[in-house]
């Protein structure tokens, strides 16, 4: 069931029946994030308070928020999705047997395939957010200029994973439209905020965002956005108030958590052609290299390449997946699209159409599961790059202030070191699937995101600053070990003074400092003294001024940290 919609105009009404109509359009716009834990932490103690690992708190934060929006109040919260069925008929077992084991055990959110307790220590989290049957949940933008669309929301998701990172899937179908429109839902319903006043002027921001909810004869606003006076706070963009009302259980004006991209979502989409919408030789004809282009990087409609034409077709060499290109159809993808482009619907070779098309079902299954890993990829290296340099500013801050780095800025530095030690050991692997076609997809959308460079970057800088911390620790352990020298110098100078008399000389040495007392005895007793008092004063001032060298030492159980004393993005 297909929404009412109104198509965008284009330059010339008379060519617009030139491009080819879309019989199925299927996008997730995926929105990913950072939560800033410690913060959160700080937030909502109370439900931290015994839960080990940040993810086994995901639920219960989630489930202490709503109510008291309409969003919450119509479609209920986030409901945990895990795989409980296994069958051969079942999604999970379709899903799952693509990729290599240890993928299956890392990315998959599971209850009632292994042992409770291998379950419980899972570190990620997939929730839905259900539309009930009886009602139609409308994504509705308007631009400026007046121009409106609507598309159908067929499912909301997220994925909650252990480092903090999140992604939030929306998606939306139509059926049976332009191919015009098609473009302009996939260019408008992706942003987030405005990049400039210009872009609202203009018309290539919408001007207004809603989610709808029709039931019946009643149509109900769940949530709008206008961008009435949009502008950065806490270094934050303004971010869209439909987000944030699907994302209710964390608050983004207390910086909970923050955007890792720009003002666009990433497009994962599906476009079927209507083969009776083209002619016969469509699928090798420039217009359709046009149309692919168009999609790929995500531009409204055209009937010319949008940039210069050899550059595109230079660009497009390497990012377009050809395998299928005798059948017309295409796999794309750039740093912010993942597309999926075929003509029609048809037996695919031993794959029946009467069992479901082959590539809508993969493109909703097994290639959509790694959309969704390498965009967690490419939103952590991010995350950890900011998260670097953010330690890195704190700690130069310290060094300059009184040359010392701060307890709490090496606990956020070795939980940075941690962190990425996690990442690249436990959740990071170059080959997730064990059939050609579908690691080759991986790769080249893990090419497009700069995976591998950026993984490389991140543990250059991680590394130097792990330099960093062992030449800082080095150096105070050397400090600690030349004061325990001059300390031993001291005591030790001392014990060979007070041991001289203890050396039981007889004769005239013996009747001097022993025998009666003289004011000898009682010089080199007030001597002897006062070498003693020094010393141990000394001794206690040394090390009460460098404590931090000899704490851990003398107390083996160290101090724990408040829980928001790492926080590296708040600033409120």
């Amino acid at each position: 069931m297909s929404p009412n919609v109104a198509p965008p105009s284009l330059p010339s009404a008379g060519r617009e029946h030139s491009l080819p109509l879309v019989s199925h359009l299927h996008t997730f716009f995926l929105f990913p994030f950072s939560i800033d834990k410690d913060a959160v932490r700080k937030d909502h103690g109370e439900i931290w308070r015994n839960c080990p690992l940040w993810v086994d708190g995901i639920d219960a934060w989630i489930g202490a928020h709503g109510g008291s929006d309409l969003i919450t109040a119509k479609l209920g919260r986030w409901k945990r999705a895990a795989y409980t069925s296994f069958d051969i008929e079942s999604p999970a077992y379709q899903d799952m047997v693509f990729f290599h084991p240890f993928v299956r055990r890392v990315f998959f959110d599971t209850l009632g395939m292994a042992d409770p307790k291998d379950e419980a220590e899972s570190l990620l989290r997939f929730y839905t957010l259900d539309i009930p049957d009886h009602v139609r949940l409308i994504y509705q933008v308007e631009d400026s200029r007046g121009k409106k669309i609507s598309a159908e929301v067929t499912a909301l998701r997220l994925m909650m994973f252990a480092n903090g990172i999140g992604i939030l899937s929306l998606s939306v179908e139509c059926m049976d439209i332009p191919g015009s429109q098609a473009l302009w839902i996939n260019e408008m319903m992706r942003k987030v905020y405005p990049s400039s006043g210009r872009q609202l002027r203009e018309g290539r921001m919408p001007r207004r965002q809603a989610l709808i909810l029709e039931e019946k004869d009643v149509c109900t606003k769940l949530v709008e956005e206008n961008w009435e006076r949009p502008s950065i706070a806490n270094y934050q963009p303004p971010l869209s108030k439909l987000i944030k009302g699907l994302l209710y259980f964390t608050n983004y004006d207390r910086q909970e958590y923050e955007p890792v991209l720009d003002e666009r979502m990433i497009v994962y989409t599906y476009m079927a052609i209507d083969p009776k919408s083209v002619p016969e030789d469509y699928i090798h004809t420039r217009e359709y290299q046009i149309f692919l282009s168009r999609v790929l990087y995500v531009e409204r409609a055209g009937f010319s390449f949008r940039y210069e034409e050899s550059f595109l077709q230079e660009e497009m060499s390497k990012s377009l997946y050809r395998r299928w290109a005798h059948q017309g159809t295409y796999y794309g993808f750039s740093e912010y699209s993942n597309v999926t482009v075929c003509l029609g619907n048809f037996d695919c070779d031993d794959h029946l159409l009467r069992e479901g098309f082959l590539i809508h079902r993969m493109f909703r299954s097994r290639y959509y599961l790694m959309a969704i890993i390498a965009l967690f990829y490419r939103a952590t290296l991010l995350d950890l790059n900011e998260r670097t340099a953010l330690i890195s500013k704190r700690l130069y801050r310290d060094f300059h202030d009184d040359r010392e780095f701060g307890e709490a800025n090496i606990e956020a530095a070795n939980a940075l070191l941690l962190e990425f030690l996690h990442f690249a050991n436990f959740w990071h692997f170059d080959e997730l699937a064990n059939k050609d076609e579908e690691q080759e997809h991986f790769e080249m959308q893990a090419r497009a995101y700069r995976v591998d460079p950026a993984l490389e970057e991140v543990e250059h800088a991680v590394r130097r600053l792990n330099g960093t911390l062992n030449e800082y620790y080095e150096s105070r352990q050397m400090g600690a070990v030349n004061r325990l020298a001059v300390l031993s110098l001291v005591f030790g100078g001392g014990a060979m003074i007070t041991g001289f008399f203890g050396m039981n000389f007889g004769g005239h040495f013996s009747s001097t400092f022993f025998d009666k007392p003289t004011v000898a005895q009682e010089v080199a007793l007030a001597a002897v003294i006062l070498l003693m008092l020094v010393a141990f004063f000394y001794g206690v001032y040394l090390i009460a001024a460098n404590w931090r060298d000899y704490r851990d030492a003398a107390n083996p159980r160290r101090r724990k940290l408040p829980m928001d004393a790492v926080s590296l993005k708040r600033s409120v």
